[in-house]
């Protein structure tokens, strides 16, 4: 079943129906954009052999098509590939792949893993009157020990009032969550680091419009490049806000503009798409993640959107490679 993101996410009342032109991507306070690197100086290191990541995660979007034919097949070939932590999602069969909770977590421990967090309906945050399902999926997390419930898009706002409402949503998830040991969270991509009239941005918005007492963020490094910002200078202005990140690389630029010259555009809002196996892009994962845990990093959820010449499957073999032997600069 192929599945598409836009699609998936109008499916699920996820996006409005008039998107965000995000043909152009726009940048924002604090970042300045970085230069292009041709190398990652990650991986390995003749004094320092010693992974810098013990534990990291993948969010399981990035199989989502193999997921929806097998979960527990798939989640035993992710746990032999090395992940010890799940980032799940809510599509058709629910956060928990047709198992209760408690179903979930027994598998997950037969298998020496654990489900973090999840992404989940956006309207959660900007909906009062679904908050019953909320406290639901609140409870049922809570019950098997997870983290995070993480609110992963809001494309289809466009003003800063707009922005600031979805602060207070935040804001009140996290109350909820807070009462039973959660919190939740917000995933970036591209179009949250646009600029208003008065310089602010949205991700900016949120940041300052939550108590990080109830709400922490989810980074996208990928998506964070993509809009042309640097992804340290966020993560140190804003110290200890960002508790997750999605280790997703970027295409080098030499293969975006081939990519480029071959596709179109087809939807207005996605720019189109450079995710590649982690360690072979452009972004240098070794001095950003450093930077990351200084500044309170503490969940490493690799992701990835694009599969040239590769499966999903034997992309994630891959990734998961890489994060075994990355070592921080």
């Amino acid at each position: 079943m192929k599945v598409n993101r836009r699609n998936f996410l109008r499916q699920t009342g996820l996006i409005a129906a008039t998107p965000l032109i995000a043909n152009e991507l726009w940048s924002c306070t604090p970042s300045s954009k970085t230069e292009e690197k041709n190398t990652d100086s990650t991986a390995t290191s003749s004094i320092i052999t010693e992974p810098s990541v013990k534990e990291f995660g993948l969010q399981l979007w990035t199989v989502k098509e193999d997921m929806a034919k097998d979960p527990k097949g798939v989640l035993k070939s992710l746990a032999s590939y090395g992940y010890k932590q799940i980032e799940s999602f809510e599509g058709d069969k629910g956060i928990f792949w047709g198992m209760t909770a408690k179903e979930f977590k027994t598998y997950m421990d037969e298998l020496g893993m654990s489900i973090v967090s999840t992404h989940c309906n956006p309207d959660f945050t900007m909906k009062k009157e679904t908050e019953d399902k909320f406290k639901k999926l609140v409870d049922d997390a809570a019950s098997i020990g997870m983290k995070y419930l993480i609110n992963p898009f809001l494309g289809s706002l466009k003003t800063a009032d707009e922005w600031k409402k979805a602060a207070e949503g935040l804001n009140r998830q996290g109350e909820i969550a807070s009462k039973v040991g959660l919190k939740s969270g917000y995933h970036n991509h591209h179009f949250e680091f646009k600029k208003f009239a008065d310089g602010t941005c949205p991700e900016q918005i949120l940041l300052e419009g939550t108590d990080p007492k109830l709400v922490d963020f989810e980074l996208d490094l990928y998506w964070v490049v993509k809009a042309g910002e640097d992804p340290e200078a966020w993560l140190t202005k804003y110290k200890d806000r960002f508790r997750l990140c999605h280790v997703k690389d970027y295409y080098k630029e030499e293969k975006m503009k081939e990519i480029e010259a071959k596709e179109k555009q087809t939807d207005p809002f996605w720019p189109i798409g450079g995710s590649t196996i982690v360690g072979t892009g452009r972004i240098d994962f070794a001095k950003i993640l450093s930077t990351a845990k200084a500044n309170g990093m503490e969940y490493y959820i690799v992701e990835q959107e694009r599969f040239d010449n590769t499966t999903p499957l034997k992309a994630v073999e891959t990734d998961a490679q890489y994060m075994k032997k990355l070592v921080f600069a």
